[in-house]
């Protein structure tokens, strides 16, 4: 049986007509963007029609699109250069206990250079509530920043609603989008942020290859420094092949919902296997992500346990894979270690099918069977 994968959140495979756009970007646009040459400037027309594609998959104008190496620079880019190009030294940040360790440690070093950061916890569903971030603001406050879509759980945010109370204050508004960008629709205007994060390997381009929009009129300071590329925000020799991946699969995106095949693998899972708790199961959430707890395993064990069956999944976030501490997400939405650490992240993508599914959930159920009758922590419910 060929192996199956359903570990999209943490990347994605990359689609093959992706592949040889990519190929071929790397064959034919080779020169320098920055060059006035023939070859420069035909890398440049290949960097500029990428950078429309990508922008008009978040509906935003192309000149407001920065490219990065990924995610995390996006998003370091975003908190680290909006706050440090204000000067203000008595700056607060306002973002949640449940954002992606990117944000979270981009957080902590304006905490380290002296300004003050609050994390808002979220409900026990996994959704920040905006009256709880508006509690956390004070005059000094210059910067609010909430996932789109959480990265463990799923759960959408309500990012638009945070920004209408963050822009009647004058404080600008960062959004995460790294899970969201593929997955469900993104408007940046309707959300009304001011900084959205995308990642090309979530929606099948290949890793190292991301994006930052800005709105008109925001500042940022360069995380580096070089040359006057990407309107000054990013310097160095862009990624061309990248770039060009990313908006050829931005393009390409498909809008198929995967909530109906979500659905059905979390009700076999719960039909066949006692001691189950989907996290977050009452709030919106990503169509294709689900995060399961499991009464008396651990989740990491089971992980390892389906790899052998030939199943792909995580126990959480792909960065926090082999850590022994438990999830931080769910600790915040009032798991217990023991909990969070009895927890897999399931997550659909393109190809996925019913009978995939269904084979996946077989083996899940005996493999939670044999990890329970090994494990002295596990209690039937009926004992």
């Amino acid at each position: 049986m060929p192996r199956i994968y359903l570990d999209h959140n943490a990347t994605t495979p990359v689609s093959p007509d992706v592949a040889r756009v990519f190929a071929e970007a790397v064959a034919r646009e080779y020169g320098n963007a920055s060059s006035v040459h023939q070859e420069g400037q035909t890398a440049r027309r290949a960097l500029d029609g990428a950078r429309g594609q990508v922008a008009a998959r978040i509906g935003a104008h192309a000149r407001e699109m920065v490219f990065t190496s990924g995610g995390t620079e996006s998003v370091n880019l975003a908190v680290l250069g909006y706050v440090r190009a204000l000067g203000r030294r008595n700056a607060h940040v306002v973002t949640s206990a449940i954002e992606h360790p990117a944000v979270l440690n981009a957080a902590r070093q304006l905490e380290r250079e002296g300004r003050r950061v609050s994390f808002v916890a979220p409900g026990r569903d996994g959704v920040v509530d905006p009256a709880s971030v508006e509690a956390a603001m004070t005059p000094e406050t210059v910067l609010v920043s909430v996932a789109h879509a959480n990265n463990e759980t799923g759960a959408i945010q309500p990012v638009a609603d945070i920004a209408v109370i963050a822009r009647a204050r004058g404080i600008a508004m960062h959004s995460d989008g790294v899970q969201a960008a593929g997955k469900i629709p993104v408007d940046v205007a309707a959300l009304g942020v001011d900084l959205y994060s995308i990642s090309g390997h979530k929606f099948h381009a290949p890793k190292g290859s991301g994006a930052l929009w800005v709105r008109s009129g925001v500042k940022l300071e360069p995380l580096q420094w070089g040359g006057r590329h990407e309107h000054g925000r990013r310097p160095g020799t862009e990624n061309v092949p990248g770039a060009v991946a990313m908006g050829a699969a931005a393009a390409a995106i498909a809008d198929a919902d995967l909530a109906p095949l979500r659905d059905r693998l979390e009700r076999a899972i719960l039909a066949a296997i006692p001691g189950v708790a989907v996290n977050g199961a009452g709030a919106p959430r990503l169509p294709n992500t689900s995060n399961l707890t499991f009464d008396g395993i651990e989740g990491e064990a089971l992980v390892i346990a389906l790899d052998l069956r030939g199943f792909a999944i995580s126990s959480g976030s792909a960065c926090s894979s082999g850590a022994v501490e438990p999830s931080h997400v769910l600790l915040a939405m009032g798991r217990t270690p023991r909990e969070a650490r009895s927890s897999i992240r399931v997550s659909l993508g393109a190809g996925n099918t019913r009978e995939e599914v269904d084979a996946f959930v077989e083996s899940l159920s005996a493999a939670v069977g044999h990890l329970r009758r090994l494990s002295p922590d596990y209690v039937p419910a009926h004992a």
